[in-house]
Parts: structure tokens; C-alpha cells; sequence
């Protein structure tokens, strides 16, 4: 009724006033944020004088450079010790790769970085991202998990798991064709965890569902990056509003349906009363059986949601990063054919006859273990992990970090870097000669300290036992039309693939 009663004149002589109220007020919005982002960027100009870094935007940070891997060995050349990375120009984060620094960081407690969080839709709050008192509660819990005497048996399991999937290979292998190896020993080491600790009784590697649950694992690993890459995704609100959230969510609920049935299986195998008690009288329970009879300092059980989470983040690190590593062990091993050569040499003599791989046989191949070591320092299977100090840091050198930081770990560049590992580019398997020295915290494919990888003792087993039986059968070729180009996310991927000829021995 009121602007009904005004003029033309008048109403328009309105809008314009409002709209002039509402630009001067967005101006002062606009000059406050950059007053704030001028304010913040000197605070921390000054706090991190002690870290130089590339050249940055002062508003876009590194944001439009090419921050691949090579991006950040070439800054180990350069910067000693750590650099900084801009995401914005009043956002950084610090990226460490010297062994001292690495001890220092490693021997905190600092909680993981708030960037984590965009993985608890798919992951929850599970070991990897729990903190304080809660996280050394589950650690404790699931330690029994990975007793040797519980590991023991799982090399059988294993080998079963591995010989299916080089039965399959030898069809290829008469074909000769390369073969893009990541997916088929991802899904060989899925099958392996299912059944070491989860007691999946059928085969994972002739299951239809299991493959839906490894492409769901592949799409999310993507957005999950996608996003953290995206500084205008970051926003829970934002990113739910768009259709890789939406994806996101749809894509999550699929790799939630696999574990459910995991858990749910194991349950109803539990509803018989003779077996439970049977169970609970075992002297080692695998990891599910621990969590389903698991009771906490207050007296309750994991509630669904911790339980799921625990099952979620296990299910996807104990396959994903073993396959990784698996996968890079081939590749380094291939295209270089002599220490290729030599490991076989060394396995025939322990399995030549047609002996089963036994617990006893992991710690009679030396030579193998120096290379699958030597891998592993050129394609660390993790690449980085973050912290956020929740203290001021002070390095040995006596540089210092204050507070709030968020801290990259990156075990890439540190195991890449010249001042540690001299002539680092170069595959030699001799650095871990048993005579050799080296700084404790300059190798850390599983991470280290107190929060290391519980399961780094079954991956190394993994790849021990995948690496021995593979070299039995097959001779390993690079395919030099497809170079892998390493690529950084939650574990170390190729950006092209892993391809590879196989030729069967006789």
C-alpha cells in the first residue's frame, strides 16, 4: 500500500538511495576484509621471516602456479629444511622435509589438520583422525589387532589372495599386452583385508560389489582432493549446495553399503552363542572382533557410528596405500631389471621347490627387502600428512613456528631430498644394507612416532609376500610409450596409470 502510494518519481528516487546505502555499505564490507587480508599477510610475513619461499601473489598466493611434485623438489633445492606454501595470501602453510624437523613434529601431539575434515563424511572419526585421549584409546584397543601371532597365519591368506590374481595375470600375459596394474592389485589387496580382518569368507576378487566399492573409493579419493584444492569448496554449506557435494554424498553411501554388509555379516556369524564363546576364548581376536567386542574406559561399547568409522578408515588404508606401494615396487623393480634379476634369484633359492611362503620365509630375502625398501623411499606410498600445532615449535637449527600452523609433512620430498639421500634419484637398494647408517627420521614410508601406521607391520608383509610370488612367475617390463607420472593425493598415484608388460617365466 505504501509504494503503491508513491510517484514514480519518488519510488525511483528510493531504490537509487537504497541501492547507494547497499554499495556503501559492500564497499565498507570490501575494505574491511582487505585490511583484514593486509593485516593477516604482514602478521605472518613476519612470523615466517625465517622461511623463505617461492615468489607468491600477495592476493592469490601459489594458488595459479603448478604445484605438482616437481614444484616441490625444486623447492628442497632450494629452501633447506621447509618452505612456505600461500594458498591465499593471508593463508599458508609450512611444508617440512628435513629428518630433524620430521623428529621434532613426529615426537608432538599435535592433532591433524582441519583440512582432514573433508574426508569424515566418507571416513568419520576413526583412528586416522581422532585426537588426545580419545585416539590413544582406540590405539590401544586395536593394537592386539597386529600381534605377530595374529599376523602369522594372515601370510597364507595373502598368498592365496595373491596367486588368484597371477592366475588371472597369465591370461594377459600370453596376450602380450601391457597391463595397467593399480586397479587389479588394489582389488587383490581388498580381497587380503577382507579377509585377515574382517573373516570375509568368499572372494573379493570375483565379487561384483566389491568392484562397485573400489570405483566408489577411486571417484571419492578424486573429489575428496578436488576440493581441498578448491578454496571456494572448503565451506560445508557451499560444497553440499553443489553437485560434487551431492555427488559426494550419493558416491559415500556406496562405500558405506560395503562395510555395513562386512559388519552386519560378521554380526549374524556371531548370533551363534557356541561361536562367540569360542571367539572370546581365542588368545588374539582379528581387527572386526575386536571392535565388535571392544568395551571402553567408561564401560560402553563403539557406538554404530564409531564403529563404522573404524571399519571405513581400515577398509580404505589397508588397502589402498599397500596397493600403492605395491604397485611402484613393480614399476621400480622393471625398469630395473638387474636388482629385478637378483631379487628372483634370491626368492627361487627359498621357493624354488614349490614351498608355500611361510612367516619364516619374510625374514630370508634381504636383498628383496633392501629393494622394496628402496621403492618405497622413491614412491612413498603416503606422500605428506598434515599437523596443526596446537604450541609454539622450535627447531634444532633454531628456527620457530608459532601456533595455529598447519604443517606438512611431506616424506615425498624428504626422501627425495639431496641433502639427506645423496644422488636420491637413483634406485640403490645398498642405502639399507644393514651396515649402512642413516638418521632415524629420514625414511618414513608408514610415517613415525607415536602415530605411525598401526598396520605398517601386515603392508610390509603384503608387499613382501605379493613381491616374492609375482617375481616367481613373472618377469617384469616397463612400458617405455607410458611413463608413470607420480601425482600426489591420499596415497601416491600415477597421473597416467602404472602399465607394465609381464612375461611369464617357464
Amino acid at each position: 500500500m505504501i509504494i503503491s502510494a508513491l510517484s514514480p518519481t519518488r519510488f525511483l528516487e528510493c531504490i537509487s538511495g537504497f541501492l547507494q546505502v547497499a554499495s556503501l555499505i559492500g564497499l565498507l564490507l570490501l575494505l574491511f576484509k582487505a585490511a583484514q587480508h593486509y593485516l593477516r599477510r604482514r602478521r605472518l610475513l613476519t612470523a615466517f621471516q625465517q622461511f623463505p619461499s617461492p615468489p607468491s601473489h600477495w592476493l592469490f598466493g601459489h594458488c595459479f602456479q603448478d604445484q605438482n611434485l616437481r614444484w616441490i623438489l625444486r623447492c628442497v633445492e632450494k629452501f633447506p629444511g621447509a618452505c612456505l606454501r600461500w594458498i591465499w595470501g593471508s593463508k599458508v602453510f609450512i611444508q617440512v622435509y628435513d629428518p630433524d624437523y620430521m623428529k621434532v613434529i613426529l615426537g608432538r601431539a599435535d592433532p591433524k589438520a582441519d583440512i582432514y575434515r573433508f574426508l569424515t563424511p566418507w571416513l568419520g572419526h576413526g583412528l586416522f583422525f581422532l585426537n588426545g585421549h580419545k585416539w590413544f584409546e582406540h590405539r590401544q584397543m586395536l593394537t592386539p589387532a597386529f600381534h605377530y601371532d595374529i599376523l602369522k597365519p594372515y601370510v597364507e591368506i595373502m598368498a592365496d589372495s595373491v596367486q588368484v590374481m597371477l592366475d588371472k595375470w597369465e591370461q594377459i600375459a600370453c596376450q602380450d599386452i601391457t597391463l595397467e596394474i593399480f586397479h587389479p592389485v588394489s582389488l587383490m589387496m581388498l580381497d587380503t583385508i577382507m579377509k585377515c580382518a574382517f573373516s570375509y569368507q568368499g572372494s573379493v576378487q570375483l565379487d561384483r560389489n566389491s568392484q562397485s566399492y573400489l570405483q566408489a573409493v577411486s571417484e571419492l579419493r578424486n573429489l575428496m582432493i578436488s576440493r581441498m584444492k578448491n578454496v571456494f569448496l572448503h565451506s560445508d554449506i557451499i560444497y553440499n549446495l553443489t553437485s560434487h557435494g551431492r555427488r559426494t554424498n550419493s558416491v559415500c553411501q556406496i562405500a558405506h553399503e560395503h562395510t555395513d554388509r562386512v559388519v552386519k555379516l560378521r554380526k549374524a556369524q556371531l548370533q551363534d552363542k557356541e561361536s562367540t564363546e569360542k571367539l572370546r576364548g581365542k588368545r588374539c581376536l582379528d581387527f572386526l572382533d575386536i571392535l565388535l567386542f571392544s568395551r571402553m574406559e567408561d564401560g560402553n561399547s563403539l557406538s554404530d557410528k564409531e564403529l563404522r568409522a573404524e571399519v571405513d578408515t581400515f577398509m580404505f588404508g589397508g588397502h589402498d596405500t599397500p596397493a600403492s606401494g605395491i604397485s611402484w615396487i613393480f614399476y621400480a623393480l622393471a625398469t630395473h631389471p638387474d636388482h629385478q634379476h637378483r631379487c628372483r634369484k634370491e626368492i627361487q633359492s627359498l621357493l624354488g621347490d614349490g614351498s608355500p611362503i611361510t612367516w619364516g620365509h619374510l625374514r630370508q630375502m634381504p636383498y628383496t627387502t633392501m629393494c622394496i625398501k628402496e621403492a618405497l623411499r622413491l614412491y612413498p606410498p603416503v606422500p605428506c600428512v598434515c599437523r596443526e600445532l596446537s604450541s609454539p615449535v622450535t627447531f634444532p637449527d633454531g628456527r620457530s613456528l608459532p601456533k595455529g600452523i598447519t604443517v606438512v609433512l611431506h616424506f615425498y620430498a624428504l626422501h627425495h631430498n639431496p641433502k639427506v639421500w645423496p644422488n636420491p634419484e637413483v634406485f640403490d637398494p645398498s642405502r639399507f644394507a644393514v651396515d649402512s647408517a642413516q638418521h632415524s627420521y629420514a625414511f618414513l614410508p608408514f610415517s613415525g612416532g607415536s602415530r605411525n601406521c598401526i598396520g605398517k607391520q601386515f603392508a610390509m608383509n603384503a608387499l613382501k609376500v605379493t613381491v616374492a610370488l609375482t617375481l616367481l612367475r613373472f618377469e617384469l617390463l616397463p612400458d617405455p610409450t607410458r611413463v608413470p607420472i607420480p601425482i600426489q593425493q591420499l596415497a601416491l598415484k600415477s597421473k597416467n596409470g602404472i602399465h607394465l608388460h609381464l612375461r611369464k617365466l617357464q
